[in-house]
C-alpha cells in the first residue's frame, strides 16, 4: 500500500531564533516534496535538527542541521534525544496529522536550553 501512495511525511525542524528560544517549525508534506522538505530542512541555515515523522507519529530519520554548528555538541544530543517525545513537537505533529494546517510553527518549550549569562560575570573581580 505503501507504494500506491507514496510517502507522506510530517517534516519537523529545530530552529535557532536566539540563545534562549528555539522555533519548531513543521509542514506535512507527500510524495516528491517529502524528500524536497527534508532536504531543505536539513541544510537551512538555522536548523539546529530535524526529524521526519510517518503519520502515525513514528520516527522516520533525523539528524543534525546546517545551523548544529550555533549550539555545542552536549544541546544537539539532548536535542536528538528529546525531540520525538517533546510536548511542542508533539502539538506540532498533532495539528499536522489532523490536517489543521499543512505548516505549524511554535516556540520550543524545552528544559535544555544554555543557562543565561550575566554580562560581565566572567570579568569581574570581588575586592
Amino acid at each position: 500500500m505503501f507504494g500506491l501512495f507514496g510517502k507522506d511525511w510530517n517534516v519537523v525542524a529545530v530552529i535557532f531564533e536566539r540563545r534562549d528560544l528555539y522555533q519548531v517549525s513543521g509542514q506535512r508534506v507527500k510524495g516528491a516534496k517529502a524528500d524536497k522538505a527534508r532536504d531543505g530542512a536539513r541544510a537551512h541555515s538555522r536548523c539546529l535538527y530535524w526529524a521526519v515523522f510517518n503519520q502515525k507519529g513514528n520516527l522516520v530519520e533525523s539528524g543534525e542541521g546546517a545551523g548544529s554548528l550555533q549550539v555545542t555538541g552536549d544541546i544537539i544530543a539532548k536535542l536528538a534525544k528529546e525531540v520525538p517525545t517533546n510536548r511542542s513537537v508533539l502539538e506540532v505533529l498533532k495539528s499536522l496529522e489532523t490536517k489543521q494546517s499543512d505548516r505549524v510553527g511554535r516556540p520550543l518549550a524545552w528544559h535544555g536550553y544554555p543557562p543565561r549569562q550575566m554580562h560581565g560575570a566572567e570579568t569581574q573581580e570581588q575586592s
